[in-house]
């Protein structure tokens, strides 16, 4: 029993890793994909903005419509779409036709991510979820920031087919391997849909809401400038700055293991002291800035704290609408997607305005925001783990 359910959470990162990776890969291979469709790179750009978009707008209503389905049944569902879009885009050469093949599985996106993140959640004890969960954040933390080097490595060593080919290759491994070992899972408590859209008139649903928007664009609103804060500020070479996001990236997994713990026998201590010790570690950076060494080193505690607070973020919203798990994930989903967006806008403005070593302002700004929201929901509202 304990085999199979470590199979069953393996299977479900290595999912959720494909379908991040389907996102996220294109990145780090957007000039060559422009060339391939004939497209400015601007333009082919919208291979991600559009993807990122259908995410934020399907999160809250894709895995609702799909709750009270066989969670295997559309488990599968969603890895055959991904598969057939990542196929027509490894042999389309039309730039329409490649947008379709990939903002069409966007709209299945959430709709995989969150049960993936419920079912690991409940084939575990309610104490356990934390932990089942952190280990699945492991996937998306590997195909948000590991996905870009390793898929822009294949197009370079092999060829921009080849890498396009990856996406499809780890998302069919996915689908034989859910189809073979993961049993199946009907919905045992089928909740309706407007009890569960019911946690939408909680105050504690939009307080936990808002924190997490913050706390995402406190994260990735910064993350989305790195590369730049380190050639500008911190002067440091092309190769450095490759590693150094390969640590952040590497740092992330650590803390998403770290998180699994914190959020079983500490969550509500967690989350309240996180948004202070990310402000602590953004002032360093500030002053730090021009130090190398020091600056590297705060990005390894930086990682760590990022992978922390992925995992935080889906039990903020989880912990807040617990009955309607799927739903809760969704709007999880859509609430970090808007975030990063208000945060990198925001974190734009700011360069624009005053310069990139200024974008650390927009952290810290989120970060208080977040801590309000974090300490408003702790002193108006209890929670089933509110006992430490």
């Amino acid at each position: 029993m304990e085999k199979s359910k470590k199979l069953l959470i393996f299977i479900l990162a290595v999912g959720v890793f494909g379908i991040i990776n389907t996102e996220m890969g294109v990145i780090g291979i957007l000039p060559d994909l422009a060339d391939r469709y004939g497209v400015s790179v601007s333009a082919a750009g919208l291979l991600v903005s559009l993807f990122a978009l259908a995410i934020a707008i399907a999160g809250p209503t894709m895995p609702l419509v799909f709750s009270r389905i066989n969670r295997k049944t559309v488990m599968l569902m969603v890895l055959g779409i991904f598969i057939i879009g990542n196929i027509i885009a490894v042999f389309t050469t039309d730039f329409t036709i490649a947008l379709l093949a990939r903002v069409i599985p966007a709209f299945f996106h959430p709709v995989y991510v969150s049960m993936a993140l419920s079912v690991a959640a409940a084939s575990v004890s309610a104490r356990e979820a934390p932990k089942a969960i952190a280990k699945v954040f492991i996937g998306v933390s590997a195909g948000m920031v590991l996905g870009v080097p390793v898929v822009s490595f294949i197009a370079n060593a092999v060829s921009l087919e080849a890498a396009m080919s990856f996406f499809a290759i780890v998302n069919i491994f996915t689908f034989i391997a859910t189809w073979l070992y993961v049993p199946s899972m009907p919905v045992q408590e089928r909740i309706s849909y407007g009890a569960q859209l019911k946690v939408l008139t909680k105050g504690i649903t939009w307080l936990s809401i808002a924190a997490v928007l913050f706390l995402n664009a406190a994260i990735f609103g910064i993350y989305s400038y790195l590369a730049e804060y380190l050639e500008v500020v911190t002067n440091m070479s092309a190769n450095a700055i490759s590693a150094m996001l390969l640590v952040y990236g590497l740092a992330n997994i650590v803390g998403n293991v770290m998180a699994g713990k914190l959020l079983t026998e500490y969550p509500i201590r967690s989350a309240t002291i996180f948004p202070i010790m990310l402000t602590a570690v953004y002032l360093l950076f500030f002053y730090a800035a021009e130090f190398a060494a020091a600056t590297a080193a705060l990005i390894v505690i930086w990682g760590v704290l990022a992978g922390i607070g992925a995992n935080l973020n889906q039990y903020w919203i989880m912990s807040a609408a617990p009955k309607a798990p799927d739903f809760a994930n969704g709007l999880f989903l859509t609430s970090v997607n808007l975030g990063t967006t208000i945060g990198a806008s925001a974190a734009g403005i700011v360069i624009a305005q005053y310069g990139t070593k200024y974008i650390l302002s927009v952290g810290v700004l989120s970060l208080v925001a977040a801590f309000v929201c974090i300490v408003l929901r702790n002193s108006f509202f209890k929670t089933d783990r509110e006992a430490e």
